[in-house]
């Protein structure tokens, strides 16, 4: 049984997360919270299982409950957002950053046909974060963001010694529970400068990925974009697989989209990624793969690898969810696992 604690300033979107989350027999909802902060305090009286937290609430909003939860009584939090409304996205992903684990679209109502989906992927997300093992966050007070330490960066000869100096053209990351908060890292370590195209693979739940874009654009030095049909991938820019679309290599250089069945249960699903780019370009790419529950991108990192491409993995320390990753590993996938601080400095030597 899973115990849930909803902290939600409606009462009438209490009620609907309640009988949404007990429609499943395998969840409990132990309590409900009107505003941030009376969620620390039954978070803390109550240690539930997870807690789905809203973002916009009179008093303390889910950012700041968030990250006061991850520094008193650390707890799988799931953001059950409005959706894709403007004001409410930086606050949302401020909480993933904090350490909320999904960011979920909030159902409206028992009718209407997204309803049944909604209800679906609600219930098995809550199911499956309960199960993250979180740690305790600390936060500097002025500074909400997390910051990775400074780790020596190692050395391109020992990265590419084994399989030569070459000429590299692209870079390829995967990712999914705990990457937003990875790929902010990694992404605003890479120069203005930086020479190669990025494409990027994050599981993220429908209506909430240009938000997702948006937000990293804050502190990006590179343009991040939506990647689009028969796009050539230029350098120096980050593209993303659009809302529930595979985005796969349909050439050497040349991007495509598919809405075709899920891999892996996800769509975009970074193996499809994966496996085109073996196809077309491995020799002449950087794969990475990042945290993530489940093993997407692990076999599609195994075909890049005996293509010959350079294939990375994160570490399980720095992973929120050392799934992906480590699959990959079991499989003989990976040339090098290493501390996400140590991933963006990497790319730059290779480069």
């Amino acid at each position: 049984m899973v115990r849930v604690l909803i902290v939600e300033d409606s009462p009438t979107i209490q009620m609907l997360l309640k009988a949404v989350l007990e429609s499943d027999p395998a969840i409990q909802v132990i309590g409900i919270a009107a505003n941030g902060r009376e969620g620390l305090e039954r978070a803390t009286a109550l240690r539930p299982d997870l807690i789905t937290m809203d973002i916009h609430m009179p008093g303390m909003d889910g950012f700041e409950a968030t990250r006061r939860i991850m520094e008193q009584c650390p707890t799988p939090i799931i953001v059950v957002s409005s959706s894709v409304d403007s004001a409410e996205l930086p606050i949302t992903f401020n909480a993933i950053q904090a350490g909320a684990l999904e960011v979920i679209e909030k159902p409206v109502g028992f009718r209407g046909q997204d309803y049944e989906n909604i209800r679906e992927r609600l219930t098995t997300t809550v199911k499956l974060m309960a199960e993250v093992k979180v740690i305790r966050r600390r936060f500097a007070i002025t500074r909400p963001a997390i910051t990775e330490p400074a780790l020596a960066p190692l050395g391109v000869s020992r990265l590419v010694a084994a399989r030569g100096q070459r000429i590299f053209s692209l870079v390829a990351i995967g990712s999914s529970t705990g990457g937003p908060a990875a790929l902010n890292v990694l992404i605003k370590a890479l120069p203005a400068d930086f020479s190669l195209p990025v494409v990027i693979v994050q599981h993220m739940s429908a209506g909430f990925m240009g938000g997702l874009i948006s937000w990293l654009q804050g502190e990006s030095k590179l343009p991040l974009k939506m990647a689009a049909q028969n796009e050539p991938p230029r350098p120096g820019t980050i593209y993303f697989a659009p809302d529930d679309t595979h985005i796969e290599l349909v050439g050497r250089n040349l991007l495509g989209l598919n809405t075709g069945p899920m891999i892996n249960h996800v769509r975009p699903s970074v193996d499809v990624l994966f496996h085109s780019i073996a196809k077309y370009s491995a020799p002449e790419t950087v794969a990475v793969l990042l945290t993530g529950m489940g093993e997407d991108g692990a076999v599609g990192l195994k075909a890049i690898h005996d293509c010959g491409g350079l294939t990375i993995a994160q570490d399980e320390a720095t992973s929120v969810v050392y799934g992906m990753p480590k699959a990959a590993a079991l499989l003989g996938a990976v040339d090098h696992i290493l501390p996400l601080s140590q991933i963006a400095t990497t790319l730059l030597e290779i480069v």
